[in-house]
């Protein structure tokens, strides 16, 4: 029971660390307390709820994918049976308020779930004064026993009937025999009023639901309709609610918002004394100050970046760069500061580089660049590459003059404090596990790295969990519990790869040895990116075989062979961006799947993926396939100075063995470079 508390304290302080008024209901999506309104958050909204009442505790995240569609992921267990859901829901903006027409938005709930909570709306919002009134038509929950005729009964029979509780074998499909079906529909809604003077708003709310699948279960019923709650403005991004509701139970609503589409955060670089000012006895061995491309090397370094490698191209004015970018979140960020100590360091006849852009080990753009002579202004530097820059297909680099020799003489290892999560089994849905994780990447000749991570365990509650897998499928997943129970300290990666780009728009990497948790193996990918380009296409394939529970050198009997073809699209639209992949997956089963993606220069990224093969739903298990949400988050929103660093996460609603795949090395060379795409720099100099 300790541990259990303990995790919704970490969670709850998760929430908090999150914090826009986010006015969200205990659904999750924008509303009163249980009912929607027909509301909707700025755009790239993201909000987090934790609505616990005496019927049920739930928890949700919800996000403003476009102005006009908010999308929400919930997970909400009963406190009178043991019985956990997982529901998605959907709401789409009709009409804008006006001064004479109201807000009109239409939702579907429980869109691909078990169907527990499935509900159909069409609701409408008006603001007088303080006051914001909701009235609303639901479907499914939103009934309850009725108050009109279904209207869409006239526009066929087959919306007359509705099975009242909706509880599918193995979840996750879509419901769509039941959308907006049944004899009658039910009438909601409420007001909200918010005071002036004090950060409270008073609510109250008419719900028909009238709980029939609680009563089911043995659960109670409801004895009014109605009702009540107080919402605290704890901040600007932070609400607290207090409720009382159906006449019976108590609640408290927690939500915390932000936008994840603000501007990256533009911290001052390190303030360094130029290298032309310091005597050649105090620079680091190796470094000659009589040599324009050591003095840069050795700036550019200290600044948060590096130089890979370059030339002064004889009979010209023009310099040619490699560089890379260690620091700054937003890739032009990084080049205006290497361009500000180019300025300062470059022979005075040197009027232009190119920058070639070297993102995760690969060649992606070359960026073109007057000098302005200038020296030291980073504002100009900034202007510059807004307004005369060109954007150019990445050089060729295989030779310069000049290159940088990474290899260090002694193994440098990052020690991080790291947490896994295991979440929604019904025994314990917050299950965690803190480590100190020991990680080390060691460059070799002929850009060859070797990647090193082993995870030593400080405390995990992976003891309350006992599920055993019932998959008929081979169990390439969802023996995960086995590995984080029998393998909580051990060896989570250890293997040899070389990246590098042939040609422009060509990249590659290969790799062999422990490639992570589950699986050892070899592998490879090419990635064929044209130049301007917002389509690029890709092939991966590996072969891999199981390692043991323990996390050790120790396989099992099983091995496979995965591959896919994958295409890749830069959306215009939003910072989206859309990937398929095609082919054969760990379980030998065939199918595709599809990621979308919204990736902001902040580093924010929220996405998802949905993966259909020729696995059956109900031999697939609970879920019927495999879907889930992508989340980074980037810790420069807390740090003070400049950091690339993020918290990754891809929450699954259920771990099941189809559709699954090897995570980082399936289709994953287009995500890698697309802090340093084309577009990123096209649309930087379009602002």
């Amino acid at each position: 029971m300790r541990a259990k508390i303990k995790s919704k304290i970490y969670i709850l302080l998760y929430m908090l660390c999150l914090s826009l008024g986010t006015d969200a209901s205990d659904f999750g999506t924008k509303g009163i307390i249980d009912v929607p309104s027909a509301r909707m958050r700025p755009d790239a909204s993201f909000t987090s709820t934790i609505a616990l009442q005496d019927r049920t505790r739930a928890y949700s995240i919800s996000y403003q994918a476009f102005p006009w569609l908010e999308a929400t992921f919930r997970y909400t267990g009963f406190n009178d049976f043991k019985l956990y859901d997982r529901n998605y829901e959907l709401k789409l903006n009709l009409l804008k308020e006006s001064s004479i027409l109201p807000e009109v938005s239409v939702g579907i709930r429980d869109l691909v779930g078990t169907g527990v909570f499935g509900a159909e709306y069409l609701v409408a919002s008006k603001r007088i004064n303080n006051f914001d009134l909701t009235l609303g038509m639901g479907w499914g929950r939103l009934a309850g026993n009725g108050d009109l005729s279904n209207p869409f009964k006239l526009v066929s029979n087959k919306f007359n009937t509705r099975d009242v509780l909706v509880e599918y074998e193995s979840g996750g499909t879509f419901a769509d025999s039941q959308f907006f079906r049944g004899n009658k529909v039910g009438i909601f809604g409420g007001l909200e009023y918010r005071f002036e003077d004090n950060p409270i708003t008073l609510m109250v709310e008419r719900n028909p639901d009238n709980f029939a699948y609680d009563r089911n279960y043995g659960g109670p019923a409801s004895d009014s309709e109605w009702s009540y709650g107080l919402k605290w403005h704890v901040s600007k991004n932070v609400d607290l609610s207090f409720t009382r509701q159906n006449g019976q139970d108590f609640g408290i609503t927690l939500n915390a918002s932000l936008d994840t589409s603000t501007k990256p955060i533009r911290k001052k670089p390190p303030a360094i004394i130029s290298s032309i000012d310091i005597e050649q006895q105090d620079l680091p061995k190796g470094i000659n100050k009589a040599s324009w491309y050591d003095r840069l090397l050795y700036d550019v370094e200290r600044s948060g970046a590096f130089l890979i490698a370059g030339e002064i191209i004889p009979g010209t004015e023009r310099a040619e760069l490699v560089v890379a970018n260690k620091d700054y979140q937003y890739w032009p960020d990084a080049l205006a500061k290497i361009h500000q100590l180019a300025e300062i360091q470059l022979p005075s006849t040197v009027s232009q580089v190119n920058y070639t852009i070297e993102e995760n080990g690969h060649n992606v753009i070359t960026v073109q660049m007057p000098l302005s002579r200038n020296f030291g202004d980073l504002d100009q530097s900034v202007a510059l590459l807004q307004k005369k820059s060109e954007l150019l297909p990445p050089k060729n680099v295989s030779s310069r003059p000049y290159s940088t020799n990474f290899v260090k003489e002694k193994v440098g290892v990052d020690l991080t404090l790291q947490n896994r999560l295991m979440l929604f089994d019904p025994d314990n849905p917050f299950a965690y596990q803190f480590y100190l994780k020991a990680a080390s990447s060691v460059e070799l000749p002929n850009r060859w790295n070797v990647k090193f991570a082993y995870g030593l365990n400080l405390y995990n509650n992976f003891g309350d969990l006992s599920r055993v897998s019932d998959s008929v499928l081979p169990h390439v997943r969802s023996d995960m519990l086995q590995y984080l129970k029998k393998g909580k300290s051990g060896l989570d990666s250890l293997f040899i790869e070389k990246r590098g780009s042939a040609g422009s728009g060509v990249h590659f990497r290969t790799y062999a040895g422990v490639l992570e948790e589950m699986y050892s193996g070899v592998g490879g990918e090419v990635l064929y990116q044209p130049h301007q380009s917002r389509l690029a296409f890709g092939v991966s394939a590996n072969w891999v075989k199981q390692r043991g529970f323990k996390k050790d050198f120790s396989h099992r009997n099983y091995s496979t062979s995965t591959a896919f073809a994958s295409i890749y699209w830069a959306s215009p639209y939003s910072n989206y961006d859309v990937a398929f992949h095609a082919g054969r997956y760990l379980a030998k089963d065939i199918g595709g799947t599809v990621e979308v993606r919204r990736t902001f220069d902040n580093g924010w990224m929220v996405g998802l993926w949905a993966t259909l093969t020729d696995v059956p739903f109900d031999k697939f298990g609970e879920g019927s396939f495999d879907k889930g949400i992508y989340l980074r988050i980037p810790f420069d929103i807390l740090s003070k100075g400049n950091t690339r660093a993020s918290y990754n996460a891809a929450v699954r609603p259920i771990l099941r063995d189809g559709g699954a795949r090897l995570e980082s090395f399936s289709g994953n060379l287009w995500w890698d470079i697309r802090a340093a795409r084309y577009d990123v720099f096209r649309d930087m100099q379009e602002r």
